[in-house]
């Protein structure tokens, strides 16, 4: 390919973050309270002021796990550039904006859109404490994307809790020129086709920035683990399947009217794959030429081409695909710095998913569309 490459869907996880970082920007009040680092077990882990592990300090991915080598082949190839080897010593390159671009370089990734923290804020189980900390990250992620000018489209954070209040973080992250703000989903959220959320769809309406829904995957069911003999079938369903719940992500947004209601809200569902919407699309079509047109004036496939779009990493299925879905909605994302993502193997395993595609096809899903969403010129 002789274009750039944009990947649409990257991190900075909790666990790589400043250790105090919160601390020291916290009101006095909530300092005692907010998370910290302390020695547990000859390690080094980041706790919640209840107590709950938020994850190895320097671990892998958002829940902070240890890196093992031979038990993920992705990331024995993100060992392989000294990525965990550094974190153990405390040099937190994903979280560093000059390191970062320099492994973004290696990989041949002109640009990335940068996801939060929203998974460890919400296993902090204290509300008060929860917006503190976003909105102190909100603040953190804004000077890391000035840090490097047009290399990085922060999206912020939002704390589940009142839309109403979400909103007003959602207007100050569009201050801050964050490029997209991600909102928290959690399994027992209201649904996002509720009136509760139009402040939310309202607040990406006036500012121009996209709304982000971040798959987190299916409820977990933790009855099977007392039986360690059980953790790797269920590891491998939850792994193998997390994506197929953003159907009802999807179908929510449409069928509650927010993209009716407000022609220029764009809302991104992240990592969440593409091999599954041509069935998702046919599904709700049918449905709605049957029963709920009194929903909405337009095929739900309409509203999905023209205001939504899904990121893959490896789908060989949906695109194959791309007519059924539109070439113009799909965007390309490496999961760094993910234990499953394609870093920094990323071209090479892009190469045979492309067979077939245009050029101008491929430029659009591995560049434009991300290039136009977030304003990343190329």
């Amino acid at each position: 390919m002789d274009h750039p490459l944009i990947s649409a869907d990257g991190h900075i996880d909790f666990p790589l973050l400043p250790e105090t970082l919160w601390i020291d920007n916290a009101p006095s009040a909530l300092r005692d309270r907010m998370p910290r680092v302390v020695e547990s077990s000859g390690n080094r882990v980041w706790r919640s002021h209840q107590g709950e592990s938020l994850g190895l300090y320097g671990g892998m991915g958002s829940a902070g796990r240890p890196y093992v080598p031979g038990e993920i082949h992705r990331s024995d190839r993100m060992a392989k550039q000294g990525l965990f080897r550094d974190q153990s010593k405390g040099i937190m390159r994903p979280a560093d904006p000059r390191l970062r671009a320099l492994d973004q370089d290696l990989d041949g990734v002109a640009g990335e859109v940068v996801y939060g923290i929203l998974g460890a804020a919400g296993r902090l189980n204290d509300p008060e404490v929860a917006a503190v900390v976003i909105h102190i990250y909100n603040e953190w992620l804004s000077e890391f994307c000035r840090a490097v000018p047009g290399r990085f489209a922060g999206i912020g954070c939002l704390a589940p809790g009142d839309p109403a209040a979400c909103a007003d973080e959602f207007r100050r992250c569009a201050k801050l020129g964050l490029k997209g703000v991600e909102l928290g989903l959690t399994h027992d959220m209201t649904p996002l086709w509720h009136e509760e959320w139009e402040p939310i769809w309202q607040a990406s309406d006036d500012t121009g920035v996209p709304v982000h829904i971040h798959t987190v995957g299916p409820a977990v069911d933790r009855r099977w683990l007392s039986d360690p003999k059980n953790y790797r079938p269920w590891l491998a369903t939850h792994i193998s399947s997390f994506q197929i719940p953003m159907m009802s992500v999807m179908s929510a947004v449409i069928f509650g009217g927010a993209l009716q209601r407000h022609p220029e809200l764009k809302v991104v569902i992240g990592e969440s794959g593409i091999g599954w919407l041509p069935y998702a699309l046919e599904r709700l079509d049918f449905e709605w030429e049957d029963q709920f047109k009194d929903l909405i004036p337009k095929p739900p496939s309409s509203y999905w081409r023209g205001q939504m779009f899904a990121t893959f990493q490896v789908d060989s299925v949906g695109l194959a695909n791309l007519d059924r879905i539109g070439e113009e909605t799909v965007m390309w994302g490496s999961d760094f710095p993910h234990p499953d993502g394609t870093w920094p193997d990323s071209r090479e395993l892009l190469s045979p998913q492309l067979e077939g595609l245009s050029a101008s096809t491929q430029r659009k899903i591995l560049c434009d569309n991300a290039a136009r969403l977030y304003g990343f010129e190329v």
